[in-house]
């Protein structure tokens, strides 16, 4: 079969990354190989993301720079999929006359047959059904990375909490499960490939296989962490409202599970939380907190915060400003509130203003950089062990501040604490060496200095 090549441009959140990589295998028995080069495409697929107005308009900011593409070469299949696919379905075309195909986020595994389609008829088609259920064959293995020290799995998709600021039940659908014993090969299928950290995927993974009644989220940790080859366990997301005791207790009885917990709160206002339909209150959020902690005393705590949601009054603010402090958090993904189509929220009162809402998001940020200073340096003099990326992106790499990492001569390497701090150290050995024996290995950092947004340090 005549190879060919296709152009992902993937946006938006990790399941995204992990669907692209579903693309690229469900393509694979067409003979479409993976390309950087976007002159070298036969198939280009945008695979986008609704959560915020920005994602949306850069996703189409891409697809009009492929009109010259398609001009030039008529042959070339453009293609649009994920959330914003899912959510503007067939006025896509209108909008992009160039654009051949709109699919769906569970359009995945139809994706062959609607290729063969546009390439036999040259028509233009659109998918977006909806099913309730997570079948076995929307998820296929393969081709595996050579490399790659960490992958994603998602174990479930869609969700049933309906948060008014949120599109994902609308683009994404109701929540399904996978069943365990097909995340757990798809697992080791993977660690014999050299991966050796994976982070599960779901919107609410705390709910896993409830609705299906398959085991429970901490089950299927238990039986993730008897993988041999596997060194580490993350996942992502949290809600606070489902997280349970045995869950908690898995960070200390789990020796895999890494000690990070990215629990959303989004507002630390009563009134707020209640408004964007969270089902918990601000002291049930800090309950939590207590709990973890005291369960797991080392664990690190992220959260999400959503600056400006409309009716959020300066004292509610300040009741988040309040919250960030008290908790400590050791990161915070901070956004300003954007309407999102399907989301209630749209048609809420109390919309604030655009300058309100960046200086609120500023403050937030400000406070949490402290924290995040202060919980840097609060590890220096410690021994942290790490699960090493690979080589840092350029030697002499400079941290998200913009500050340069202590120099040197040797190659710059990077990696990972359990409690997902990122930590850059130096070795004498050279970068083909490296690859094959720092690479996905563990090793002991002393940390000698803190930055901002990571650490540095020497092997021990």
């Amino acid at each position: 079969m005549k190879n060919k090549y296709l152009y992902i441009n993937t946006m938006g959140c990790q399941m995204n990354v992990y669907d692209s990589s579903q693309i690229q295998n469900h393509l694979a028995p067409l003979g479409y190989k993976p390309t950087k080069e976007l002159s070298q495409a036969d198939l280009i697929i945008v695979n986008t993301c609704t959560i915020r107005a920005k994602a949306e308009q850069k996703a189409f900011s891409f697809l009009g720079r492929l009109a010259p593409l398609k001009k030039a070469n008529p042959q070339l299949i453009v293609a649009m999929g994920g959330c914003v696919a899912q959510q503007e379905g067939k006025r896509v075309l209108s909008r992009m006359p160039y654009v051949d195909l709109v699919f769906g986020t569970q359009a995945i595994a139809r994706l062959p047959k609607l290729i063969r389609r546009i390439a036999n008829e040259r028509c233009r088609l659109v998918d977006t059904e909806l099913s309730l259920e997570l079948k076995p064959e929307d998820i296929i293995a393969g081709p595996f990375p050579k490399s790659d020290t960490s992958a994603f799995i998602t174990i479930m998709r869609g969700c049933d909490n309906y948060c008014t600021y949120c599109v994902v039940p609308y683009v994404r659908g109701r929540e399904s499960s996978r069943r365990p014993e097909d995340i757990v090969t798809e697992i080791r299928q993977l660690t014999d490939k050299a991966v050796r950290e994976v982070t599960l995927l779901g919107q609410n993974v705390n709910s896993y296989g409830q609705k299906e009644g398959l085991c429970t989220f901490d089950q299927l940790l238990e039986r993730i962490n008897d993988i041999d080859a596997l060194e580490r366990i993350r996942f992502t997301t949290c809600h606070p409202k489902d997280l349970s005791r045995p869950l908690m207790e898995s960070f200390n009885r789990l020796g895999k599970l890494c000690q990070h917990i990215h629990l959303p709160v989004q507002s630390g206002s009563d009134a707020i939380l209640k408004r964007m339909n969270r089902h918990y209150t601000r002291q049930q959020y800090l309950d939590k907190i207590v709990q973890l902690r005291q369960t797991c005393p080392d664990i690190a705590i992220s959260s999400d915060i959503i600056a400006g949601f409309p009716g959020e009054t300066e004292a509610d603010f300040l009741e988040t400003v309040s919250l960030i402090k008290e908790v400590g958090f050791d990161g915070l993904f901070a956004f300003i509130y954007s309407d999102r189509p399907n989301a209630p929220s749209v048609r809420f009162d109390g919309k604030i203003s655009e300058q309100v809402k960046k200086q609120r998001l500023q403050t937030v940020l400000k406070i949490q950089e402290q924290v995040s200073r202060q919980k840097n340096e609060a590890l220096v003099g410690t021994m942290q062990q790490i699960l090493i990326d690979g080589p840092s992106r350029s030697d002499g790499v400079k941290d998200n501040s913009n500050m340069a990492i202590p120099g040197g001569t040797g190659l710059q390497w990077c990696g990972r604490t359990k409690s997902n701090k990122i930590v850059h150290f130096k070795t004498q050995i050279d970068l083909d060496s490296g690859n094959q024996i720092l690479t996905g290995s563990l090793m002991d950092i002393m940390i000698e200095k803190a930055l901002p947004h990571s650490l540095w340090g020497r092997q021990a």
